[in-house]
């Protein structure tokens, strides 16, 4: 994380509060490029996505996809972009994707409900999702509890089977296992053939029993390994993943093929 996103995470009262849970404000000083890459080195990590954050209409809150953009840019063999994108600001957002996904080939839009305080079946979020649909990229979205100090329930996971009966097309990923409602989460990615689920800001250790199962089982191809670096490291979670037993294609699904296939990655 570079110093001056730390600085933007440190002046925004919600998320101080989740680095204070998991004890990880010491992140927020700042982590150099070169910290980062030798640890993904060390981990077997070739390439990761990073993506910005707009929560600016509701919470004040902004991560600019200019900054990631530039990273990207500089950096092409290591980050892979997405934008943060704020459903409030109408046209605005719609075409700041298709800037981002044309100039720099960003690969996913992230969008967080519950900073929102709107739940992704709001008729705001559908001009976004069908930008998505036209421009053939992934919406990341966060499902479950909220760790910030926002209310959670615009993160249900039961609202994206909604969603993708109104965007058969459009490619979902519900972010951070749907806790407490994982069920529910596995539910709908099982029911949806475009509803993925991610693991971040969940260590392996904490995985519930089943959704261990449901990664073994009729949700291989369903969910994609995730940290929510450096708010947990690459360091901690994937050294935890050998106690859940995976292996041969279910491993390789959960690291890497998922991923590919969701937000259509070239490598």
């Amino acid at each position: 994380m570079p110093p001056e996103t730390g600085k933007l995470l440190k002046s925004s009262p919600p998320y101080m509060h989740v680095y204070k849970l998991f004890k990880a404000t010491k992140a927020l000083d700042g982590i150099s490029m070169e910290a980062m890459f030798a640890e993904m080195d060390e981990m077997g990590i070739s390439k990761v996505i990073t993506t910005g954050i707009d929560i600016e209409t509701t919470v004040g809150f902004r991560i600019p996809n200019e900054s990631i953009a530039s990273l990207v840019k500089k950096y092409s063999e290591r980050f892979v972009g997405g934008a943060g994108i704020d459903p409030l600001k109408g046209m605005r957002a719609v075409r700041e994707i298709e800037h981002y996904v044309r100039e720099y080939g960003f690969k996913c839009v992230k969008i967080l409900p519950y900073a929102l305080g709107l739940p992704p079946t709001d008729r705001r979020y559908y001009p976004v999702f069908a930008k998505c649909v036209e421009l053939d990229v992934a919406v990341w979205m966060q499902v479950g509890h909220a760790g910030p100090l926002l209310p959670s329930d615009p993160g249900r996971p039961i609202y994206l089977d909604t969603v993708a009966l109104d965007f058969p097309e459009l490619r979902v990923i519900g972010g951070h296992i749907g806790w407490p409602w994982t069920e529910e989460m596995i539910a709908v990615a099982w029911k949806h053939p475009n509803i993925y689920v991610d693991t971040s800001a969940h260590v392996p250790s904490h995985y519930p029993p089943e959704f261990v199962r449901f990664i073994k089982t009729f949700g291989r191809e369903k969910v994609i390994f995730g940290t929510d670096y450096p708010l947990l490291t690459w360091r901690r979670c994937v050294s935890e993943i050998g106690a859940l037993g995976l292996q041969g294609e279910i491993l390789e699904n959960f690291l890497f093929r998922n991923a590919k296939r969701a937000f259509k990655l070239e490598t």
